[in-house]
């Protein structure tokens, strides 16, 4: 009887060891599987985290260039629009400078003598109001020959400096008020300013 029972007892031994090697082997594998698992999944996360910083970077970066380059643009458009206003005043400036009254009495004469030797007498002749004043008894005196034939000598209160000479009826033939030359002068210069301008930022 005692032998059977020690017999027992060795079975449930074996068996409970038995039992207990499996599940800690299965509790084993498991544990392992699970970690696997994680650090499988860990590095997933991983790499999409870096994979997701990289593109967000590159993003950043190309945003970043863009808003550069932008700013550049905006820069030398700014530059060109200050330097083409500033140019426009020194030659505006410059023009009306040097239409003095030497200049005038140079000019109008021999335009004037031109065209009244074409047959055209009936010119009106604009000048500023001061001016006039200070110039008509210059020109009554050296055009009075083509003052007899019609051409007269006027004040126009647009004007700040220069001239112009139309006929009677208003059709302009010539303008060459201080902001009419000024203008010319700034429409070949600005193109001018524009290629200048624009090989500088390639060279940059």
């Amino acid at each position: 009887m005692e032998i059977q029972v020690q017999e027992l007892i060795d079975k449930i031994k074996r068996d409970g060891i038995k039992t207990a090697t499996e599940e800690a082997n299965k509790i084993k594998a498991e544990a392992e599987a699970e970690a696997r698992r994680i650090v499988e999944t860990a590095k997933k996360e991983a790499d999409d985290l870096v994979s997701r910083s990289k593109q967000d970077a590159q993003r950043a970066e190309s945003a970043g260039i863009a808003a550069l380059q932008q700013a550049s643009r905006n820069l030398i458009l700014t530059f060109k629009d200050e330097v083409s206003s500033l140019l426009s005043k020194i030659v505006n400036d410059n023009v009306k400078a040097n239409y003095n009254d030497d200049v005038l009495k140079n000019a109008l004469p021999d335009l004037i003598k031109t065209w009244a030797q074409k047959g055209t007498d009936n010119l009106s002749v604009m000048l500023p109001e001061s001016e006039l004043e200070r110039l008509k008894g210059f020109f009554m005196e050296k055009l009075a020959s083509e003052f007899s034939k019609g051409v007269e000598l006027k004040s126009n209160r647009k004007l700040s400096c220069g001239f112009r000479i139309s006929n009677r009826e208003g059709s302009a033939y010539y303008d060459f008020s201080a902001e009419a030359v000024a203008q010319l002068l700034s429409a070949y210069l600005n193109p001018k300013l524009s290629s200048l301008l624009q090989e500088a930022s390639k060279g940059n």
